[in-house]
This record gives structure tokens, sequence and C-alpha cells, in this order.
């Protein structure tokens, strides 16, 4: 790389990247110091610079005017000094001219390792500053490999993410080319640059689907106060409203299922309950057992948050849902314990519970009367159970 070259290269980077001449010179100046003590050796004091307007670069040895020499490496006498340079005198320092051509070779091929290394390490921050501040916030992308059992994702621009396995849904399958979106969890550094997880198992992807689909959610009219899923299968999805005129879950539903269906077909079919916030317990406890409307919620105690569920004997199995899905999301929702009855099961636990009492009371009564015939004929009566001996 000629002096012009380098020059040229340099205000090309600035220019293209928004990097200083001045820092990558200084850079440039501090590697080929670096490459020429691999060359001669680490303990050598060797200073470098380039002049920014013609690239022209020069290299010196730097060495201790002394007395008596100890290292030569890095010291020389007052009378070898003055053979370099007339007037040296002992206490100075003497600078001596690195071979050019020596130079030349080291740095032309320091200078092109510093601009790519520079360049790459800029689009790195670059990158980093502009997607760290949109964690947990939606992006659009294109699958562009697989790895392993990771996504690979182009967001464009020469901007790769990656969905791991863990933030993928089970029941979903992908092909390169297909476009995909998900929510970006967080970014952060590695020593190959900015590392930008997407994921669509989060709640909060729900949530963001919600923000872009609902207008009152984004102008705060309504709000999304909670969601739990089960990805791919089922997500509650709370929601108030800062408007008392304004209806949060029909809001949400939309005429005739308007802005929800759009979410169902992005989340491919994953069932979304539309839950009412209600300050009062057992309000919000019914309502989170949606799309069951509940008889009754009766709380068993409060210290350990357990709340009964009372429903109707046909919405039993609805109530619970498959492989006890409902319940379980909506004990997650309310951070409640809650025993799920029918009617009929409550009505049997009820008689079982009253024919037990009754059976209790039964024999406690037998045992009374027992003990009454036991002891009726005074010592007489009772002399009949006792051993004698024999005299």
């Amino acid at each position: 790389m000629s002096k012009s070259e380098l020059i040229s290269a340099l205000e090309q980077i600035e220019k293209d990247q928004g990097i200083p001449k001045e820092e990558i010179l200084h850079m440039v100046e501090q590697a080929l110091v670096s490459a020429y003590r691999k060359h001669a050796g680490q303990l050598v004091n060797v200073v470098a610079t380039i002049d920014g307007v013609s690239g022209q670069i020069q290299a010196y040895v730097v060495k201790a005017i002394v007395e008596t020499v100890a290292n030569p490496v890095v010291e020389i006498t007052a009378a070898d000094a003055a053979r370099v340079r007339n007037g040296s005198v002992e206490g100075a320092e003497l600078r001596i001219p690195v071979d050019a051509q020596e130079f030349a070779r080291i740095a032309a091929q320091t200078a092109k390792q510093v601009l790519v290394q520079k360049v790459r390490e800029n689009q790195r921050e670059v990158l980093f500053t502009e997607y760290k501040p949109k964690e947990g916030t939606m992006i659009n992308g294109t699958v562009l490999r697989f790895l392993s059992r990771n996504i690979v994702v182009d967001l464009g621009r020469g901007s790769e993410a990656i969905m791991p396995m863990r933030e993928q849904v089970r029941r979903e399958h992908w092909a390169v080319a297909d476009r995909i979106r998900a929510l970006i969890l967080k970014v952060e550094r590695s020593q190959r640059g900015p590392e930008i997880i997407l994921s669509r198992s989060h709640p909060d992807f729900v949530k963001r689907l919600f923000e872009q689909e609902v207008p009152e959610i984004y102008e705060k009219i309504v709000e999304v106060v909670n969601v739990v899923r089960e990805p791919g299968f089922r997500s509650k999805v709370v929601v108030r409203s800062n408007n008392p005129k304004v209806d949060p879950v029909g809001a949400c539903v939309g005429v005739k299922g308007s802005r929800v269906r759009p979410i169902i077909n992005e989340l491919q079919g994953e069932r979304i309950d539309l839950v009412a916030y209600s300050p009062d317990t057992t309000t919000f406890i019914g309502n989170s057992m949606s799309p069951v409307k509940p008889l009754s919620v009766r709380v068993l105690s409060h210290e350990d948050k357990r709340a009964e569920v009372l429903v109707s004997d046909d919405q039993l199995s609805l109530a619970i849902g498959k492989s006890g899905q409902n319940v379980r999301l909506a004990n997650k929702l309310t951070g409640w314990s809650l025993d799920v009855r029918s009617e009929g099961q409550k009505r049997e636990a009820a008689q079982a519970s009253a024919q037990a009492t009754v059976d209790e009371l039964s024999i406690g009564r037998r045992r009374s009367e027992n003990g009454r015939d036991f002891t009726e004929g005074g010592v007489g009566r009772c002399g009949s159970f006792v051993h004698r001996e024999p005299r």
C-alpha cells in the first residue's frame, strides 16, 4: 500500500464509516510499533509516525544515552551516539532511523490489517448501538439458514440475528427465505460482534402483537397488564381500560374478531383468552378462567392464596383444559392455587361429608351403648368376665 493509497483509504473510511482519519492513523502507528517489536524484539523502544497529508511513514529506535551501557537494546554510550548524531550528550535520547526498505514491508501489511480490523470493529459498534435500544421491540426478517437447531435471521443491511431453539415455538416450522416476525429479546456483546437474540415464545411477543393491532393499546387507553403462555397452544392476556367508556376485551377482539384474528394467525393458531383485569380477587379469578364463566369463586385461604372455583358440570372439562392447561395458566396468571370443581362434584363431596358425619355419630352412639351394657350389672355382672384361680 503506497502513501497516497493509505491516505485515500483513510479518507474513504472516514467518509463511509464516520471514523476520524486521525484515529485510524494513531491506531496504525501503534500497530506498526507492535509489528516492528515482533520483528526486532519486544524490548526495543521504537516510535512510528505517519504524516496525515503525504502518508509518509517514519520510524525510529529510541535509545537512552548513558555513560555505561547495561542493556544495549535500549541504551547507547555518548561516544557511539555522537557517531550517529553530532552533539549527542549523556542523559539525552537518540533516535536512530529504522531501515526504510525493511520497515516498508512491515508497514504495508500492518496498515491493511489495522484498516480491516478497525472497520470491522466500527461496524460491530454501530450494530450494537443500533439494536441495543431495540430490546423488547418487534422486528421483521428473513430466515437465512439453520445453525444446528437455531435459526439465523437476516435483518437486512448485513445484520444477522439468531433465534435459539429455546426461544422457538415447537409447533412452528420454518424454511429458508421465509419472512419471520420476532421479538428482540436481548442484544449482547461477543467476540464475534453483537449477538442479537430473537424470540417467538416469550410472553412479550404476544404483548407487542396486541400493541401493533389494537390502536387503543398503542394510545394507552387500554393496557396489557400481563401475559402468560404455553407457546403454540394457549395464551391468557390480561387487559384493563384507563377509560371507563372503553371495554378492554372488546377493544382487543375487534368487530367480529377483526383485531385478534391477525394475532392468532401470526401465532399460527395459538388460542388467546382475553381476561379483564379486576382489583377484586374473586372477580379476577373468575375472569381468568376464560372461556369458562364460573358459577362462583370462594377464597379458601388468603394466606396460602387458595380458592375454589365452581363450574357447571358441562363446563368442567373446558375449565380444566387439555392436560390441565386452562387451570394451569389461570393459576400462573392470578398467582393463586385454584381448585376447580363441578356442581356434581361438590354435591357428591357434600353428600360424602354428610354421610361420613352420620357414620361417625352412629359409631360413637354404638360405642356409648356398649359401654352402658358392660357396666349395667355392677360387680356381679362384671364378675362373669373375671378369671378365678381354683382354691
